[in-house]
């Protein structure tokens, strides 16, 4: 994730519900070129396009494009191993996820369980 000292050199990220590429680029510290070749090499950036292929960027989308950034420009990682520990990322959210998900209908597996007993 994000350290702190890089979120401090970049700009907060406005209440918006979209982003244009050029806000994108303003708030990320990297060129539009670098956006869109971004899309084709990461697999989870994926912004809203809209009338004339214009791009629109939501909020989780410049949270992942700082991330990038962060693996790329601060980390030192190539852009396979970018690409890599985004995924590593996602899977062990993934995982968590779904172990909550499943303590949760244990438990109220058990309850029902022993709501008959009683």
């Amino acid at each position: 994730m994000l350290e702190a000292s890089n979120n401090n050199e970049l700009p907060a990220i406005p209440t918006k519900r979209y982003f244009t590429i050029g806000e994108v680029s303003e708030l990320c510290g990297v060129k539009p070129h670098v956006l869109r070749y971004w899309e084709q090499e990461f697999l989870q950036l994926k912004p809203v396009k809209r009338r004339g292929n214009r791009r629109y960027y939501q909020r989780h989308d410049v949270i992942l494009i700082r991330q990038i950034r962060s693996l790329l420009y601060d980390q030192g990682f190539t852009i396979g191993g970018a690409r890599q520990q985004l995924t590593g990322e996602q899977a062990k959210d993934d995982t968590n996820q779904s172990q909550q998900v499943i303590r949760q209908l244990r438990n109220e597996l058990e309850e029902i369980l022993n709501t008959l007993r009683k």
